[in-house]
């Protein structure tokens, strides 16, 4: 499938599949006359061959055909599309409630029951391509912000490769403490993005070996804040917002930027916090060398009574850690 985005009349392709002729020259009609590209197909077979040849915006399917039905190619097309917004539109003579319901579980996003009018037609189709071009816009920002995220850390070597390794451990401990496969991978993605609010940092006093200043660590410390204003705009991001915001509040309360404690930190952010503790430990920073993975499991385990991270979370960290690289206590 293609991933562009055209949305104007004269762009947008639409493919539509009927095993009935005469269906598909009324529907290539109706849609030729208000200025759309259309492709055809008789079965599901044609169709997958026309999406895997074409770029192709939307596609209108009926939903009574032999062998791969309606509901079914839908599914596939779904599949095919992955993660981006690939708008399905079923037409069917059929107005039982379950046939609807068995529609919106092959993933259809609206439907047409014959005879239709064209109007009808025509305003779903317009309003799908709008969403379409809606949902990729926020997908494109969004693969801008994750490629800034790695391009922040690339002019630091000390800090280069941090948020993809969070990002990874905080959806391996989701995994790990049984959180649905959605959250897991809004932990990876709130792993990769927490520090992006650091473009607003200094390089100076990233790379800083001696103490930081108060003005400094004043600095530092907003980067929470920048990152979560960098990523607000972003539909897509609003579940991690305050795992990016929060990840550095303490379980004591004396941690920034809020001085959340205890249950007040999101989830997210706990998680976050723990992960990105341990990497930071087993990374090579500019004012001291990487420790072990063994040594920075063991000071975590003396450090846990300082109350800086959810008691819970931390214990089950530790051993997910250790069970993983075979450490024993």
């Amino acid at each position: 499938m293609s991933s562009e985005l055209n949305i104007e009349k004269g762009n947008s392709s639409i493919l539509v599949v009927d095993d009935m002729p005469f269906n598909l020259e009324v529907m290539e009609g109706i849609l030729y006359r208000e200025g759309y590209r259309v492709v055809t197909a008789s079965n599901a077979g044609e169709a997958l061959q026309v999406i895997e040849s074409k770029p192709v915006d939307l596609a209108v399917l009926d939903v009574m055909m032999p062998g791969m039905n309606g509901f079914d190619l839908c599914r596939k097309l779904k599949s095919l599309a992955g993660r981006r917004f690939f708008p399905v539109v079923l037409v069917t003579a059929l107005n039982e409630l379950d046939d609807k319901i068995a529609g919106l579980e092959a993933g259809a996003d609206d439907f047409l029951t014959k005879p239709f009018h064209t109007v009808e037609l025509i305003a779903k189709i317009r309003s799908l391509l709008r969403l379409r071009k809606l949902q990729g816009e926020l997908d494109h920002s969004e693969d801008i912000i994750l490629t800034l995220a790695v391009a922040i850390e690339a002019k630091d070597p000390y800090t280069k490769g941090h948020s993809e390794r969070v990002g990874n451990l905080s959806m391996d401990f989701a995994s790990y403490i049984g959180l649905p496969s959605g959250d897991q991978h809004l932990l990876y993605k709130a792993g990769v993005l927490h520090d992006i609010g650091k473009i607003g940092v200094d390089d100076y006093i990233l790379h800083k070996s001696d103490d930081l200043t108060a003005g400094e660590l004043k600095s530092i410390r907003e980067h929470v804040i920048v990152g979560e204003h960098i990523c607000k705009p972003l539909h897509s991001a609003r579940k991690i917002l305050p795992a990016i915001r929060h990840h550095h509040e303490r379980w004591d309360g004396t941690g920034f930027p809020d001085r959340l404690r205890g249950d007040e930190i999101p989830f997210f952010a706990r998680i976050v916090a723990i992960t990105d503790t341990f990497d930071a430990m087993v990374s090579k920073r500019p004012y001291r060398a990487a420790f072990s993975p063994k040594e920075a499991l063991g000071r975590m385990e003396q450090e846990k009574s300082q109350d800086q991270w959810d008691p819970a979370l931390i214990d089950r960290f530790i051993c997910m850690t250790r069970e993983r690289l075979g450490i024993r206590q």
